[in-house]
């Protein structure tokens, strides 16, 4: 008898150690094909798009298509104003998606900075890494990994960001892969009853940034290659910097702490060896999972739902956000709201780098667009901001919208204004310091 259980809780501790490695080698690990370096994930979706370039845009436009279908027919378009509006959108999605495949429309529309930005930079890589990653999602969350780093990882997250352990996956997974990988670990972890609405508002708002590979683009676009590090590490400090700041304030500070399960399944409280602890709850974590098949259909089935809330909103709340940045004084006026803060700091460009941190809630790239020809400190503090922000219209607000997540657009615009006020404040100084 003893036999056995020493033999099962072996292979246990087998299966944990294996498929952790798996999850952590294609989430985690940048390998080098063809002179790209990044993770494993990225280089599959890449691969995707080029060895079937023709069917990516029809692909994508089949998801556009049934995810602007699904609200009426589940419906839930009805159900609150906020889900009307975006029901409606959605359906909007797909007429843009249409004229841009099929070369139809407007002149503005087909500008490279609009539709054709849109479409290829953002609907295509997002519409194909979410549901390839829910694929693989299986070995990072299905085996016991996020257990192992809760239990070593709870005496950081806790006291800091008032977050469990495990959600310090998520925060990694957002920062190496993308904000949609990221986001699609927090509801699949908030469903299961492991984080509570508090947990998951603070998660999807706080740790769900984009990816290191997109800070190069912006690196790139504001001159500041040269620097890498120094703007990656200052970037990534303050972005998180922020975030426990910010879970100290409302909303994020009154949001309920309870789960949608209506259980909660908090991190227990161990004493002893931490490590060995650790070690422990991973193995019963997995002795405790479903098949690998089985979690492979659940997660693939999650990650073309999100895709489908995703993917038309991208299109038609991000065209309207870029529509009113290139087009009208909407995001002068916001810039209003940022400027006494960018005057008093001192920042050269005031006014400018004001309006690039408004015109961040449209799209993250554009503040770096607006600031190419601004002196270094205007740059550096802009490319901040433009990660350390977080939120945008075009892409990842419809990621949070999309989840199950509790949390309203009036929220989500709240956390927003304090994320960059927060931002302006201390990585200007830093700035000065460091240039």
């Amino acid at each position: 008898m003893k036999e056995n259980v020493k033999k099962s809780n072996d292979l246990n501790g087998i299966k944990f150690i294996l498929f952790s490695l798996i999850g952590i080698f294609i989430f985690f690990i940048p390998i080098k094909i063809n002179d790209t370096s990044t993770i494993p994930l990225d280089h599959i979706v890449s691969g995707l798009k080029v060895t079937l370039p023709s069917l990516a845009p029809i692909y994508a436009i089949i998801i556009i298509i049934l995810g602007s279908i699904r609200p009426f027919y589940k419906k839930t378009w009805k159900e609150s104003k906020v889900d009307t509006v975006f029901s409606f959108l959605k359906l909007l999605g797909i007429i843009v998606s249409l004229m841009i495949y099929f070369d139809f429309g407007p002149a503005w529309l087909f500008e490279p900075d609009m539709g054709p930005f849109l479409f290829n930079k953002l609907v295509i890589p997002v519409g194909l890494i979410v549901p390839v990653g829910a694929i693989f999602l299986t070995f990072l969350v299905g085996y016991g990994l996020l257990e192992f780093i809760g239990v070593l990882m709870k005496p950081v997250m806790k006291p800091i960001f008032k977050t469990p352990g495990r959600s310090a996956v998520d925060a990694v997974a957002s920062f190496v892969g993308s904000y949609s990988i990221g986001l699609l670990i927090t509801n699949k972890v908030f469903k299961e009853g492991k984080y509570t609405i508090k947990e998951a508002s603070i998660i999807a708002t706080g740790f769900s940034t984009v990816s290191a590979t997109f800070m190069i683009i912006v690196a790139k676009t504001l001159g500041l290659m040269e620097m890498w590090n120094k703007y990656f590490w200052t970037t990534l400090i303050i972005t998180f910097l922020v975030t426990a700041i910010v879970v100290r304030l409302r909303p994020l500070r009154t949001k309920e702490d309870k789960c949608i399960t209506g259980e909660n399944k908090p991190e227990r409280d161990f004493s002893g060896n931490i490590f060995v602890n650790a070690w422990e709850e991973g193995k019963k974590a997995a002795s405790n999972s479903e098949s690998v098949i089985n979690n492979i259909i659940d997660n693939l089935k999650d990650g073309l739902v999100m895709a489908m809330g995703i993917l038309p909103t991208i299109l038609s709340v991000g065209l309207i956000g870029l529509v009113l940045a290139k087009y009208s004084p909407v995001f002068d006026v916001l810039g209003y709201v940022f400027y006494p803060f960018t005057r008093l700091l001192q920042i050269p460009e005031a006014m400018l780098a004001a309006k690039a941190s408004a015109v961040g809630i449209a799209e993250m790239f554009l503040p770096a667009l607006l600031v190419v020809e601004a002196s270094l400190v205007t740059k550096f503090v802009v490319g901040i901001i433009s990660v350390s922000s977080i939120l945008f219209f075009s892409a990842s607000i419809p990621c949070i919208l999309s989840t199950e997540i509790p949390i309203t657009i009036p929220e989500i615009l709240i956390i927003w204004l304090e994320r960059t006020i927060l931002t302006i404040i201390i990585a200007t100084p830093v700035a000065y310091l460091l240039l």
